[in-house]
């Protein structure tokens, strides 16, 4: 792979060695929502213990290699994020970005691994949605909309996005004819939207820190809030600061069925190749005996 990395390849992610480096690795407010991601799972570690059941683990959507990630060209990265996480057995998620080849490039990614993932499209106007549904929709067992990404500082200036209504959100969910998720879920309102939506699937992030919407972390929001949208949404997932067989244990114990997982992996790619997030799965998730049984079933 031809890359020149932008990750510092710290000896631990949790926000402190790319500080506001954006494009880049780091986030917003000086990376302070990406260090209490990080920091704020261990507060709820009491919930749990060595025999907890685990959340499922999915590859967040990433897109934008060349700017953020170092990759020379954009191709590559997404077959190669792809690859190596089903070899890890994990479940998979992609995303668009500018120019639409970001999107094309993720679905060449799932054909080529004869995979199906979640599907998360910026909240562009409905009807360039509707078209990006339609590309995606055979390589997709969900269909998302990131509600945020309209406060993506990467993003600003470059296309128009837009705050979506629950009223905007209902159109696309009878487009989708696949089960639906509203992605970026990180204030009161949000919680509003998905009360009125009643979405399949409501995803808490800020975007592991690069969102300018509030300050704090996905896991103190999953734990206030993470009941209440359970009441209005199929399942709840969360994304943000996971590092750890311990956090996912917390973010099942609060309430998500899922965890989404950006930074580690790349990281895990940069350092390992494509059998990378394998290796993140089984070392620096410090594998408990539940998952390392569930690796193995699906390796069988």
């Amino acid at each position: 792979m031809n890359i020149k990395p932008k990750c510092h390849f710290c000896v631990e992610c949790n926000g402190r060695g790319c500080i506001s480096e954006l494009p880049g690795m780091g986030g917003v407010f000086e990376n302070e929502n990406f260090i209490l991601n990080c920091e704020a799972w261990s507060s709820y570690s009491q919930l749990v213990n060595s025999t907890s059941p685990l959340a499922n683990i999915r590859l967040a959507p990433i897109t934008g290699s060349i700017e953020n990630i170092g990759f020379k060209h954009e191709a590559p990265f997404y077959r190669a994020i792809i690859d190596s996480a089903v070899s890890a057995g994990i479940k998979l998620s992609i995303g668009d970005g500018v120019p639409d080849e970001k999107l094309l490039y993720g679905i060449e990614a799932l054909n080529a691994a004869r995979a199906k993932g979640a599907v998360f499209c910026k909240p562009y106007p409905n009807k360039i949605i509707a078209e990006r549904f339609d590309w995606a929709r055979e390589s997709a067992e969900i269909l998302g909309v990131d509600i945020d990404s309209y406060n993506i500082l990467t993003m600003r200036n470059l296309v128009k996005l837009e705050r979506k209504t629950a009223a905007d959100l209902k159109e696309l969910v009878k487009l989708a004819q696949r089960p639906f998720a509203v992605k970026g879920i990180f204030t009161q309102e949000d919680i509003e939207l998905v009360r009125e939506l009643k979405p399949d699937i409501a995803v808490i992030s800020n975007h592991g820190g690069r969102i300018e919407t509030r300050r704090g972390s996905s896991a103190d929001f999953l734990a206030q809030y993470g009941k209440e949208l359970a009441r209005y949404a199929g399942e709840v997932w969360v994304d943000g600061g996971i590092r750890s067989a311990q956090d996912i244990q917390i973010a099942r114990a609060l309430g998500a069925s899922e965890v989404l997982i950006g930074r580690p992996f790349i990281t895990a790619l940069l350092k390992y190749g494509l059998q990378g997030i394998r290796y993140a799965v089984q070392n620096m998730f410090a594998l408990t005996p539940e998952l390392a049984r569930s690796i193995r079933a699906k390796e069988a």
